[in-house]
């Protein structure tokens, strides 16, 4: 038999393989799908069926591009969605792999129509449940995506799947889930990748809320939603083009890569200290692992991408990329910023600030207006007094709220996430920018100390 999680890191997304006699079935795929078809070859097995638990937002599916590839049939969920592509699953349907037995569970809320999918094994126990986004290890899916006017009513729905549908399958039922800590489609996933029923039952706080009129009040919230999300939408109704393999940008010499850039989006994903000492003007900062959670927050689909970064492969990035849609990536700088510097071409930089300089500099009087973009959890356990906390993704809304006329320094957690904000005001005009090393482990100031939650 077969099954594996396949984890995208920085989505947090999971998706699943399960095989056994010679079929199999993939749950969720993402869109560079080399990785099912190669399990599926190293243990004989045929994709026959491609599931989906519901439209996703956070990135494209890779359903098309998989059957494209093996051939499978493809059955979506949210049925009243105008889908251009395969099936739509109905509940109590089932399908054989193997010895298996794959049955559709109808649990709305997330989406209006999306699905989870029980396996039972070749005894017919029910021993896995593929929940998507209604159930996680401690957290359960956000209600607000369908529309703030339908918030109330998903959270019915939700409350519906949870108590009346997936809790009642038993405690000893895995609940293999679409998403894990980190993703923007809960608020306080769990770090435990797979979970049971029973786990959930009695750990979940969104679980505890037992009468529907509270679950309602407590889950019908807005959560942010990032830019990128509408372009999701799309290319999961309409099914993403099919890229047969993932793209191979070329390699640019400084002035062809100069002469692309004046019609281009310029994106770096070298370290914050590389970036800040040089880099092309216009630059946006994304440190490399940092690309699937911040490029649809700061990147746009109407021109295409240039790569700076800090190999000659840029196949990482590639993959991080066109899971959020971002396809027309034209190419990359060869050698980096070496053979910049050596064709005398211009180059930016921002400011680098060792914390305790700036620490200094507080205690001193000198004027120095302190941007902390990081999160409202974060800050509320540590907060930096007399700082404006505006949180990274709030930046684009919010960036008039930060002076132009003084020096500004950004501070985050560690200097990454400073980085990105760094750049986005440095291309926005802002030209007294600097990004403050070290965090809150080298924070002493006596003027602005640290206010730690107890």
């Amino acid at each position: 038999m077969l099954f594996e999680r396949i984890e995208s890191k920085g989505l947090a997304h999971y998706s699943y393989i399960i095989g056994d006699g010679n079929q199999a079935v993939v749950i969720d795929p993402r869109r560079d799908c080399g990785v099912y078809m190669d399990m599926a070859a190293e243990g004989g097995y045929q994709i026959k069926y491609i599931m989906e638990t519901h439209r996703n937002e956070d990135y494209i599916i890779g359903s098309v591009e998989l059957a494209a590839r093996c051939g499978a049939e493809i059955w979506h969920a949210d049925a009243e969605l105008d889908y251009q592509y395969g099936k739509p699953s109905e509940d109590g349907q089932t399908w054989s792999i193997g010895s298996l037995e794959l049955k559709v569970i109808c649990t709305p809320g997330h989406t209006p129509g999306s699905m989870s999918y029980l396996l039972h094994d070749s005894a017919g126990i029910p021993w896995i449940v593929f929940t998507g986004d209604a159930l996680f290890a401690g957290d359960i899916g956000r209600v607000d995506l369908p529309g703030l006017d339908l918030m109330d009513e998903m959270a019915g729905l939700l409350y519906d799947s949870l108590f009346n549908k997936l809790l009642p399958l038993g405690d000893d039922v895995i609940v293999c889930p679409g998403h894990g800590s980190g993703s923007v489609c809960g608020t306080a996933i769990a770090s435990r990748p797979m979970t049971t029923i029973g786990i959930e039952r009695k750990n979940n706080p969104k679980l505890r809320y037992t009468d529907k009129a509270e679950f309602v009040e407590k889950m019908a919230v807005e959560l942010e939603r990032p830019p990128y999300f509408r372009m999701m939408e799309k290319l999961n109704l309409e099914g993403a083009p099919v890229l047969g393999n993932l793209p191979s940008p070329p390699p640019l010499s400084p002035d062809k890569f100069a002469e692309m850039a004046e019609n281009a989006i310029v994106l770096d994903t070298r370290t914050e200290t590389g970036f800040g000492a040089a880099h092309v003007p216009d630059s946006k900062a994304i440190w490399l692992k940092g690309v699937p959670s911040f490029a649809g927050w700061f990147l746009t689909y109407d021109k295409p991408i240039l790569l700076v970064n800090e190999t000659n492969n840029p196949e990482t990035v590639v993959r991080m990329l066109i899971r959020i849609g971002f396809d027309n990536i034209a190419g990359y700088l060869y050698n980096e910023m070496h053979e910049w510097f050596m064709s005398g071409k211009e180059t930016q930089s921002i400011k680098l600030v060792e914390v305790h300089d700036l620490c200094h500099l507080l205690d001193d009087r000198k004027k120095a207006w302190i941007l902390d973009v990081r999160s409202e959890e974060e800050i509320e356990s540590a907060r930096i007094t007399d700082a404006h906390n505006i949180h990274l993704t709030q930046l684009p809304e919010r960036i008039d709220e930060v002076p132009k006329d003084k020096p500004v320094y950004v501070f985050c957690g560690s200097g990454l996430r400073s980085m990105v904000a760094a750049s986005f005001l440095q291309n926005n005009g802002w030209d007294n920018v600097a990004v403050i090393l070290g965090g809150l482990a080298g924070w002493s100031s006596i003027t602005c100390p640290v206010k730690i939650k107890e």
